[in-house]
């Protein structure tokens, strides 16, 4: 057992050497002090909002587990936020990230992976991101690239700014800025109509088609996650893969690079990315939108 001095708080970190990762080791250890390094461009993208937690305690080699619900033993300053369920008349409390500490508590408990919700808890039927994930049917990043590109186009068309991302996985995700003025119905029918726009431009490359024996080797412009009480991995979150491969804000100029990949950073690369450009997604609530002109904007197209 080891124990981490952050601020005022003792946070215990058991079994450091515990490996998490493979293809390089990656240990528990390894995980908080990645999360250190990170914090300050990584909590602003988690403040304030509940938390999903893909939990791996004996290493990605073996089956992990999605906790959703705040631990009965989290120590008193963990915070925790009470969101309703949905259609079930109930609450369930999860965790919220406010600072350094708080990761390294998640990084103990072998958080690999955090997913926010896309809303605020004090608004949990109110999102601040709207979000589109570049789902591929195989390792063709091309594709993924291009449709990147073309769905940044598109939303420009409807005044709306977008920021991409890598996943970490296989595919990426472009994601909207929202004020928080819309609820979560209106923003998915918004994200769910900017995709049938884009894969009707693209019919051969794109689709909407959730049966994956429908897609014909397309691209899926899955925007499902944008129901309520769904997540998204968080920007600078590792993903449970060999290599831990993060997932990675990106400015645009790098969307065009013919060599980039959905696994490209990891948690041994990202430090040094930050310290070289910053988080290309650091001014991002800045540029939050309304959706009330995109929409009108995306009717009269259909």
């Amino acid at each position: 057992m080891a124990e981490l001095t952050i601020g005022r708080r003792h946070v215990p970190l058991g079994n450091p050497g515990k490996a998490l990762f493979t293809d390089p080791t990656t240990t528990k250890s390894d995980l908080a002090g990645y999360y250190r390094t990170v914090a300050t461009v990584m909590l602003p993208h988690l403040r304030e909002r509940p938390l999903a937690l893909q939990r791996f305690p004996d290493g990605i080699g073996s089956a992990g587990f999605f906790q959703k619900r705040r631990p009965d033993n989290a120590p008193d300053w963990v915070p925790g936020a009470r969101v309703p369920r949905e259609g079930e008349g109930d609450t369930v409390e999860m965790i919220c990230c406010p600072d350094e500490a708080t990761l390294v508590y998640l990084a103990d408990q072998a958080v690999v992976t955090v997913h926010p919700w896309l809303s605020r808890a004090d608004r949990p039927r109110h999102p601040v991101r709207l979000v589109v994930d570049l789902d591929p049917p195989g390792d063709d990043f091309d594709t993924v690239r291009f449709a990147a590109l073309a769905l940044r186009d598109l939303l420009g068309e409807l005044g709306l700014p977008a920021y991409p991302m890598t996943t970490g996985s296989r595919g990426m995700h472009v994601m909207v800025p929202l004020v928080g003025r819309q609820d979560v119905d209106e923003v998915r029918r918004f994200a769910r109509g900017v995709a049938d726009v884009l894969a009707a431009r693209h019919p051969d490359r794109l689709t909407t088609e959730m049966r994956k024996d429908r897609r014909g080797g397309r691209l899926l412009l899955d925007v499902m996650r944008n129901a309520y009480a769904l997540h998204a991995v968080a920007p600078y979150a590792p993903r449970p893969l060999p290599g831990a491969p993060v997932a990675t804000p990106l400015d645009w100029d790098e969307v065009d690079d013919a060599d980039l990949t959905a696994r490209r950073y990891t948690v041994r690369s990202v430090p040094g990315r930050i310290d070289r450009v910053g988080d290309p997604w650091g001014r991002v609530d800045r540029h939050a939108r309304i959706l009330s002109t995109a929409a009108r904007r995306l009717r009269s197209w259909r």
